[in-house]
């Protein structure tokens, strides 16, 4: 109803309170009133109805007008039907078109029109809104059906707790993730030689830690995250390894007695991992895998509010990794040159972004096979041990096991009580116990017997033997004679060695100079935390001396030497076999004291000059060298000196740039598998030659890779 009508109300109802003194006057006023508030809801009725009947005429005359139309088009007709059909949907939403013509009717009356239609439309909302509701719903159950994307979004951040048997399930992932990845984190080489081994190093150090779940039964995150982390430790390879050992050593602390975690306590453990990462290293480097895990942590802390679920936790860890990692050329000079980004940062993104993954319930694919490295075959010949041979030596048992909670009720474990039943079955025995997991060595004719004495207490994560009778008459010669741990009547010595080494030339020299134990190891195969402890264990000694022989090598016998806790481990800090060479030959282990020792190890180290040919693998431009892939390249230390597509004309580059201070009296060069009779003759030659003053001696090395290493002195 317009304005005017509730005035004229208003103005009516005034009228008849103020006329009280005339009864007869104010029922014909009030009469009047009435009649007067009939007519123009009479008028307001047709009008409306007059509007009404307007409307649907130029309702139907539109429609008329788009039929025209439509025959017209040459379109299909059912490609038009959907446009159609997506018109008339807004049309019957908005009943009152804005854009239609005022028509020539007063304004007052129009006024009141409006009132009217406007209070019709008020009386039946139900009507016109239940298929519009029918519309709206529709579409959005169509649409959380049919793309899984906006599914897997509402369900993707709902785990609120992480246990023990989902992160179990991840660490798998990881692995897998890494292991389908690791040659092209091996590719991340800062320099173009073919030995790029952070890839394989941090895969196996992680599927240690894998290997040691298999047999683990349990949701407690606490216990998985201790025992996978105790893996890791043991099985860490490399720099990149030992660092992301110790990353996952931190966590572990950080949710000691944490049955279950969510995002606030998982995110305190990944702090205390980077914590603990950057402790294990006595000068951390930014721009390396230290700073991809710091930077990617920092950033998921900050991110955390109360809506967080682990999802979100790592879903931000992984993001903010990868663009940490592209950040590493920028802060590391050495990456941006050669055009590389850290390769210990991508291995731990793989890792994490394996874990996520599977934490979204993504099949990421396991090669279960591959977890573990295969053990090397033992070459025999036909007849070394045939059916009438006797069993004289017994067999080399190695074992390492997982003690299980369930069996040793039934059969408590007591190391002590282990090494009494080892001694009535064999000799050479060394035993030791990391938490829940035992390690054996033991010389017996009856593996069996022992295998059945822990499998009642225990399963085993990896088992060895090897025909100690076949191997005599086979492999005695190429054996190293110390191999073995002397028998325990023997007095225990003062000193032992330890020192890695690659190549059979350089073992035998390492042998002469007193080395107790060879390390098989080298720059494409860095050998593992527990690699060092079995080999401590083979030797009787208070002290023993470690020689690493390779920068990438020193972290992980630190970290074993932390661990051992029978005798007491220095690591001599010998980056090169250069290094490690000169540096034995210069302690005096009969008079010195170990401080004494390390001492001049270390004053050995400060006065060498380690250098090497290698071939290029890819083209790079470093320190001002120009590197094309197939070139021979000079190496002195870390730096590119030399490349260029002669061999020969590359290593007599870089003797002279190695001795041109001629401050240098005494040179050791050490000859690798591939090189040549000749080009070993032409180097002697040059050398002659050429630096007649300088003392030379040659080495059959047999080290991979590099066909000459060089030791100035």
């Amino acid at each position: 109803m317009s304005k005017k009508t509730d005035n004229n109300k208003q103005d009516a109802i005034q009228q008849n309170k103020s006329d009280n003194k005339k009864p007869a006057e104010k029922k014909a006023k009030s009469e009047k009133l009435e009649k007067k508030i009939i007519d123009i809801v009479k008028i307001d009725k047709e009008k409306a109805e007059k509007k009404k009947a307007e409307k649907e005429k130029a309702k139907k005359e539109k429609a008329k007008k788009e039929k025209a139309e439509k025959k017209v088009e040459k379109t299909p007709e059912k490609a038009v039907k959907k446009p159609v059909k997506a018109e008339k949907k807004p049309a019957t939403k908005d009943k009152k078109p804005k854009t239609e013509k005022p028509e020539n009717k007063p304004a007052k009356a129009e006024e009141k029109v409006e009132k009217k239609t406007a209070k019709k439309a008020e009386s039946k909302p139900a009507t016109e809104k239940k298929p519009a509701k029918k519309v709206e719903k529709k579409p959005a159950k169509k649409a959380d059906k049919k793309p899984a994307t906006e599914k897997k979004t509402n369900e993707k951040w709902s785990i609120k707790q992480l246990g023990g048997y989902l992160f179990a399930k991840m660490m798998r992932g990881g692995a897998s993730e890494l292991r389908a990845n690791a040659e092209e984190v091996n590719k991340l080489n800062v320099f173009p030689v073919p030995d790029g081994d952070t890839g394989d190093n941090m895969r196996m150090t992680i599927e240690s830690g894998v290997a040691s779940l298999e047999n683990i039964d349990t949701d407690d995150l606490a216990e998985v995250l201790k025992v996978a982390s105790r893996g890791i430790l043991l099985g860490a390879r490399g720099n990149s390894g030992v660092i992301l050992s110790q990353f996952f050593a931190g966590m572990a602390k950080g949710l000691e007695n944490v049955e279950t975690a969510d995002a606030k306590k998982l995110a305190h453990a990944l702090e205390l991992g980077v914590q603990q990462a950057y402790g294990s290293v006595m000068t951390p480097t930014e721009g390396t895998i230290l700073t991809v895990a710091r930077e990617a942590v920092e950033y998921a802390v900050r991110r955390l509010n109360y809506k967080s679920t682990v999802q979100t936790l790592f879903a931000d860890l992984v993001n903010e990794m990868n663009a940490s990692l592209m950040r590493t050329p920028e802060i590391l000079p050495v990456l941006g040159e050669a055009g590389v980004v850290d390769s210990g940062g991508a291995g731990l993104l793989y890792i994490i972004d394996g874990l996520n993954r599977v934490l979204n319930g993504e099949d990421v694919e396991d090669s279960e096979e591959a977890i573990l490295p295969a053990p090397k075959p033992v070459p025999v010949s036909e007849g070394s041990f045939g059916p009438d041979s006797t069993m004289e030596y017994g067999y080399c048992t190695e074992l390492l096991v997982q003690l299980m909670n369930r069996k040793m009720k039934e059969y408590p474990f007591d190391l002590d009580a282990l090494k009494l039943y080892l001694a009535n079955y064999g000799d050479s025995i060394v035993v030791f116990q990391t938490e829940s997991i035992v390690k054996i060595h033991v010389h017996t004719l009856r593996p069996d017997k022992i295998m059945r004495y822990m499998l009642k207490r225990g399963d085993f994560i990896s088992v060895k033997v090897e025909n100690m009778s076949l191997q005599h008459t086979e492999l005695e010669a190429a054996e190293n004679p110390t191999k073995e741990q002397p028998k325990k009547e023997e007095p225990r010595k003062k000193y032992g060695i330890v020192a890695v080494s690659n190549g059979a030339g350089i073992s035998d020299l390492f042998r002469q100079l007193g080395t107790d134990q060879i390390v098989e190891g080298g720059q494409t195969n860095n050998p593992s935390t527990n690699d060092f402890i079995d080999a401590f264990e083979k030797i009787n000694a208070e002290n023993i001396f470690v020689f690493p022989n390779n920068g990438n090598i020193i972290m992980a016998a630190g970290q074993a030497a932390e661990i051992y806790e029978k005798a007491k481990v220095y690591v001599v800090p010998s980056k090169s076999i250069g290094a490690g060479y000169v540096a034995m030959s210069s302690m005096s282990f009969d008079f010195s004291e170990p401080d004494a020792l390390m001492a001049e190890a270390e004053d050995a180290i400060s006065r060498v000059t380690s250098a090497y040919v290698s071939p290029a693998v890819r083209d790079a431009d470093m320190n001002g060298v120009h590197v094309t892939d197939g070139d021979t390249m000079g190496i002195i230390a870390k730096e590119i000196v030399i490349s260029g597509p002669d061999k020969m004309v590359s290593t007599y580059g870089l003797i002279d740039i190695l001795l041109k201070d001629h401050n240098k009296f005494m040179i050791t060069v050490f000859h690798g598998k591939d090189a040549t009779t000749e080009e070993r003759d032409m180097l002697a030659e040059y050398m002659l030659k050429t630096y007649p003053e300088v003392e030379a001696y040659y080495v059959d090395g047999g080290q991979e890779i590099y066909p000459f290493l060089f030791v100035a002195e």
